[in-house]
């Protein structure tokens, strides 16, 4: 019986799908020149209400700083005298001055820290809690944030008065406490303490309802995916949660060391209107300076230094975001 001489069938190569069609590039937009200046034009407006408000003010302050000028210049008797950097000289050469420096940093620090902390706190409690809860929270917490600064530092001289203060009445209520008559303003860190108590509670409201607004947009999927690898709360909330909420708390880390250098009104009117030389800030004291003492031109220095000093608060807020916006 003869062997089977059939050839195999050939098998047709693969058929190669068709190049995609090429798909044609459309020319740069080109912006004409009405194009590019209409951003300029709508932001005008608010450039030249910015002008006018911090402009002037900021010039004039500026000039001031490098002029003699005190009571006799300000009602016209003798004309302001240039004396360049002196005003400067004299400030930084005084130790009074680095001393409110150091006591500003630290107050502001103390107010910043505990702020963002008890602001994080409370606004992942809000995640955790009913909706009726949340909204009882958020009402007192607008409230708290809407009071005006004068009301909740009046507030705040009657719970801590030395003689009829609630604070000392309760504290005394516990076995072998007695606080009736203790005065919390006896000396400046404690009573720098209590004020940065008020700044604290009237800055946590606005720290927490912008990051109860940045853990909505956290994805439940990676916390739940962090959860299945074995990451307890902490875990998920450093790995997961912190780093999506960043921006968020370099800003509202940025906004609060500005806005706490800048505390006035909570210091000027819990000392009744003369702080002591161990309340002074860097506000308070430029402003003794300019209308105490009557030296405007060395007010004016004081707070120049202290706008330059926020200016490096700013470019580090910069650098961050610009250091965000490379990563993502």
């Amino acid at each position: 019986m003869s062997a089977d001489t059939t050839t195999p069938a050939k098998v047709p190569p693969p058929r190669q799908a068709p190049p995609p069609p090429a798909v044609a590039k459309k020319p740069p937009r080109v912006r004409t020149s009405g194009q590019a200046g209409t951003p300029w034009l709508l932001l005008a407006p608010c450039l030249l209400i910015l002008a006018l408000v911090l402009g002037y003010p900021l010039v004039r302050l500026v000039v001031l700083s490098f002029q003699t000028f005190g009571q006799s210049q300000l009602w016209g008797f003798l004309p302001a005298e240039w004396v360049g950097f002196d005003n400067f000289t004299g400030v930084l050469g005084d130790a009074e001055f680095w001393a409110v420096v150091v006591r500003t940093i630290v107050f502001a620090a103390g107010c910043v820290i505990f702020t963002m902390v008890a602001g994080m706190l409370i606004a992942l409690l809000l995640q955790r809690v009913s909706g009726w809860v949340k909204t009882l929270i958020n009402i007192a917490l607008v409230a708290s944030w809407g009071m005006p600064i004068i009301v909740a530092t009046t507030v705040f001289k009657w719970l801590f008065d030395a003689d009829y203060g609630i604070l000392n009445a309760l504290l005394s209520k516990l076995p072998g406490v007695e606080m009736i008559g203790h005065n919390w303003f006896a000396s400046g860190p404690q009573g720098l303490a209590v004020i940065m108590l008020l700044v604290v509670w009237g800055a946590v409201p606005f720290v927490v309802i912008t990051l109860s607004a940045g853990l909505t947009q956290v994805p439940k999927e990676l916390e739940e995916a962090a959860r299945l690898d074995g990451a307890g709360a902490w875990g998920v909330f450093r790995y997961v949660t912190l780093p999506i909420l960043k921006p968020i708390i370099v800003m509202l880390t940025t906004l609060s060391v500005i806005w706490d250098m800048g505390v006035f009104p909570q210091v000027f009117v819990m000392r009744n209107g003369h702080p002591e030389a161990e309340f002074q800030i860097l506000t308070t004291y430029s402003y003794d300076r300019a209308f105490v003492v009557n030296d405007y031109a060395q007010g004016s220095a004081i707070a120049l230094l202290t706008v330059l000093l926020l200016l490096g608060v700013v470019a580090v807020y910069m650098r961050q975001m610009l250091k965000i916006g490379e990563v993502e």
